[in-house]
């Protein structure tokens, strides 16, 4: 909650002189630090086993970024004002590196407990956000990828072969996708806002190069798509390129921002979409990697929704329920009640034409 963003108003630096008057830069820590206060006052912290961060080290790091970008951070960090990640848009304030480092770190550490045993499915409430970040260059309010950062040590440090991704952040994962283009160890799978951010990125042509051909797959969803839209992909792209992928782990970039009231997409999913698609999730894991299951929080920027989807993910993925239900549910299901559109099926249904060139795993007898 200390990665400081700075007086940006929204998402332009604070510049009296061309009017842009200081504010509130929109990833700010409010939609995180009330999504934590929810999990804990709704009772359901106390069940859940916490899992101490800790710094992801610079060799961890350059497992999937370059010495150039992390030294670029450290010293944009190292400022008194802070800096940028690489974008002009992406503040790094002052000791915002080690706070980076924590939230890789963090996920490093649910996959450690994870392979030790200790638990099956994790949760990393974490920030700064990490999918935009490429190898070279931090944008889209991220510095460091650490969803690729833990992708990359589950393979080299704790012996899961092959590694699935998906992303259902409403920003394309554009960062990730590029980390992983031409690797077919990990399957990449983006559910997004069509040509929201980054501009002309995620289109369904990019489906991976080289020996990765076919191990990326995106879904660029109209603006507008909701629950039924989303399901559709879930239920026709994103599950069965998982049943033909066979991972030996699930990670999860878990963006909010495609919530019906969210200020950077246009996207309409209600708390219990969300906790619709983490049940198809958990099955999947279930049927395919002993549940192996990790997830890492990306966007969204709504403070006074977010925590609804939080807990009912949260909730999901516990296999339990507490004594808070969503009190705006009947507002945003009126909103968000359109049924499946035959421009949102077209897309969904191109998409799904990908999965058969996932190879189907050898498994020997």
């Amino acid at each position: 909650m200390w990665h400081d963003t700075g007086t940006s108003a929204g998402l332009l630096p604070a510049n009296p002189s061309a009017g842009v008057q200081p504010a509130v830069h929109v990833e700010n820590p409010e939609a995180k630090r009330r999504a934590h206060e929810l999990i804990h006052s709704s009772g359901l912290l106390a069940e859940l086993l916490a899992v101490e961060p800790r710094l992801a080290t610079e060799d961890e790091l350059l497992r999937v970024h370059t010495s150039e970008h992390v030294a670029h951070i450290k010293a944009q960090s190292a400022l008194p004002g802070g800096g940028d990640a690489g974008d002009g848009f992406s503040p790094v304030g002052r000791g915002s590196y080690e706070i980076a480092c924590l939230a890789a770190g963090g996920l490093i550490e649910l996959l450690t407990a994870v392979a030790g045993g200790d638990i099956t499915r994790g949760y990393a409430l974490i920030r700064p956000p990490g999918h935009h970040a490429t190898a070279s260059q931090g944008m889209g309010f991220c510095l460091f990828n650490s969803i690729a950062v833990a992708a990359r040590h589950a393979q080299e440090a704790l012996g899961f072969a092959r590694v699935a991704i998906v992303d259902w952040d409403a920003h394309h994962g554009n960062g990730t996708q590029s980390i992983f283009y031409s690797d077919p160890s990990v399957l990449t799978i983006s559910l997004h806002q069509a040509n929201c951010f980054p501009p002309n990125s995620g289109w369904i042509n990019e489906n991976g190069a080289g020996e990765g051909a076919g191990y990326n797959i995106n879904v660029p969803l109209p603006p507008g798509s909701g629950p039924a839209a989303y399901l559709h992909a879930m239920t026709e792209v994103v599950v069965p390129a998982l049943d033909r992928f066979a991972p030996d782990l699930i990670l999860l970039a878990n963006g909010y921002d495609a919530n019906v009231w969210d200020p950077l997409a246009r996207q309409m999913l209600t708390a219990d979409t969300y906790r619709t698609m983490t049940r198809q999730l958990a099955e999947a894991a279930d049927r395919l990697c002993h549940g192996r299951l990790v997830a890492g929080h990306e966007g969204g920027y709504t403070p006074w929704y977010v925590p609804f989807c939080a807990l009912a993910f949260l909730e999901e993925l516990a296999g339990t329920t507490t004594h808070v239900t969503d009190p705006l549910a009947a507002v945003a299901a009126g909103y968000a009640a359109e049924p499946l559109l035959s421009h949102q099926q077209a897309v969904v249904d191109e998409a799904a034409q990908l999965v058969p060139r996932i190879s189907i795993p050898v498994v020997a007898g």
